[in-house]
């Protein structure tokens, strides 16, 4: 079992980045594939980025270009750099994993975090 915390969220103004964290402790085995997700008000939860335990990646369309996944497995930490950010990015951010080596847009993730609010305004 791992336990997930997201950090790094806040408001920022159209054009600008932030960097969202989410910090991995527990058994790393069980985090092995990893994403983020957001959700905002009134729409439903979406996949905006995966990793997979050989590094390679995979973006949702909406963030192609503009944000970039990445895992520093020494820090036992999942990155999101989020560049040129829209007011429709705002969202609560929140990163999941699974045990699995792969992930996919459809697969099951058991570990959450609790998730950090972005705000593009």
């Amino acid at each position: 079992h791992v336990q997930l915390v997201e950090s790094g969220g806040g408001s920022v103004q159209a054009g600008g980045s932030l960097r969202l964290s989410c910090t991995v402790s527990g058994d790393p085995r069980s985090a092995r594939c990893m994403a983020w997700f957001r959700q905002a008000p009134g729409k439903k939860r979406e996949a905006v980025a995966l990793i997979n335990s050989d590094g390679s990646a995979g973006y949702a369309d909406s963030v192609v270009g503009r944000f970039t996944i990445s895992k520093d497995s020494a820090k036992n930490t999942l990155y999101l750099q989020m560049n040129s950010l829209k007011p429709e990015d705002t969202a609560m951010y929140s990163c999941a994993a699974r045990t699995s080596r792969w992930c996919g847009w459809n697969s099951d993730f058991p570990y959450w975090g609790q998730g950090t609010q972005v705000t593009v305004s």
